[in-house]
């Protein structure tokens, strides 16, 4: 059995969709193929502002775009299907709903968002799988929520792997026979009792990841629209290079670092059973791409380049000038725990802590909240963080570009930087 992953890039349109559909067709296989998708096109964004409490300038005009998106892509791949229009709608509703239903507290925003931004996988998988049996490909549309079980840390649930695997293995088992795809969604689960979460940003490679392991598949394949594991993101660079080989741990690295071509959690499940896991353009769908496996080094090996915009740079120091100790950093990881923000960077000295983060304002702006009751913070916003493997003294200059650096961390392989952005 295999797992395929499409991004929002791969279904954005309905011209895109029809080559999803060619890809997975030319796949079929005696056993059915698991295929994993997530929202169309940029969809999550625009869900993202209609969560209650964030702030939005006209939510019925993003209700009509998300509507209008989706029922003309729906409407150009079947033309006049009330069947499938129908479905879209109810779901349409069922999002409605929630948002009326859900309150507007900073203290509710992580549920909020999962019971919400949910609904772009729900409807794009639903004209997927709809698509895909008028084509003649017998597709079975699976819930994640009832497949990948998480306790209720919204925003980034936590997996029940035993209960995950019995419910994904009983789904395979009851499958008809004559089943050719079973398809669900990427980034979203669900807890014991019901409530939709999400396996965090980007988490769609890592529901792919969760299935290949509960089912011991054979291999995974992460369709994008690049070639494969590129050096640098070819939005900063002209003369990226295509990494062709990348063992398990380093793709772990790069993953945690933020290389954007797959989710930090990826990886760890399928190492952990020998998966290979294959990235490959859906563009260009007969090329080889790249492959993460059991390799001892990349290759081709040349400098990799990671870049996070959008950072903030807090730094913390007590209040009496005491050292920071084990207890107060006790208490600032409780706090990015509660909160669910993860640090990119951290650097400790006798009398301050710095970390560099995400800036998310709904995020951010509470936790420095939370931190002045008892520190004094000072933070800078708008930076870059960049990450180099493999550097050299000439690479970091080049690309630092005579940029002024807020903090600087280097190890045997890797470089960081924060600079402004």
């Amino acid at each position: 059995m295999k797992v395929f992953k499409f991004g929002g890039a791969s279904v954005n349109s309905a011209e895109a969709v029809r080559n999803m559909a060619h890809i997975v067709q030319t796949h079929m296989e005696p056993e059915p193929l698991v295929v994993v998708v997530s929202a169309m096109g940029k969809t999550t964004n625009l869900l993202e502002k209609l969560v209650p409490g964030a702030p939005t300038d006209d939510t019925a005009a993003l209700r009509r775009q998300l509507e209008d998106y989706h029922m003309g892509i729906a409407n150009i791949l079947i033309p006049n299907d009330k069947e499938l229009a129908a479905k879209v709608q109810d779901l349409l509703r069922q999002l409605d709903c929630t948002i009326d239903s859900l309150s507007p507290t900073p203290e509710s925003y992580s549920y909020n968002y999962d019971q919400v931004v949910s609904y772009g996988e729900l409807i794009s998988t639903t004209i997927l799988a709809h698509y895909l049996n008028h084509l003649g490909t017998k597709t079975l549309w699976a819930d994640a929520r009832q497949l990948i079980c998480t306790d209720n840390h919204y925003r980034e649930g936590r997996v029940d792997w035993a209960a995950t695997g019995e419910r994904t293995r009983g789904l395979v088992a009851s499958t008809d026979k004559s089943c050719q795809v079973i398809l669900t969604q990427g980034f979203i689960g669900g807890t014991p009792d019901g409530h939709t979460t999400t396996l965090g940003r980007e988490g769609s490679d890592y529901s792919a990841s969760i299935l290949a392991y509960c089912l011991g598949a054979e291999s995974i394949t992460i369709w994008k629209d690049v070639p494969g594991f590129l050096n640098a993101d070819p939005k900063f660079f002209s003369d990226t290079v295509k990494i062709n080989e990348i063992p398990y741990d380093e793709a772990i690295e790069l993953a945690y670092y933020g290389a954007s071509v797959i989710h930090p959690k990826t990886v760890k499940p399928i190492q952990n059973m020998g998966i290979p896991l294959y990235i490959r353009s859906f563009i260009t769908p007969d090329a080889a791409g790249s492959s993460i496996g059991n390799y001892h080094t990349i290759s081709p090996e040349t400098p990799l380049y990671i870049f996070r915009n959008n950072q903030i740079l807090l730094s913390i120091y007590p209040r009496d000038y005491s050292f920071i100790a084990e207890d107060n950093l006790q208490v600032i990881f409780g706090m990015l725990n509660d909160l669910g923000i993860r640090v990119n960077l951290m650097q400790n000295s006798a009398l301050s802590f710095s970390i560099c983060v995400d800036n998310n304002p709904q995020l951010t702006s509470r936790l420095i909240e939370r931190l002045k009751d008892m520190f004094r913070v000072r933070y800078n916003d708008n930076l870059q963080l960049i990450t180099i493997r493999y550097y050299t003294q000439p690479v970091i200059d080049s690309i630092v570009a005579g940029r002024p650096i807020l903090l600087e961390q280097r190890s045997r392989l890797t470089e960081q930087l924060i600079v402004p952005a």
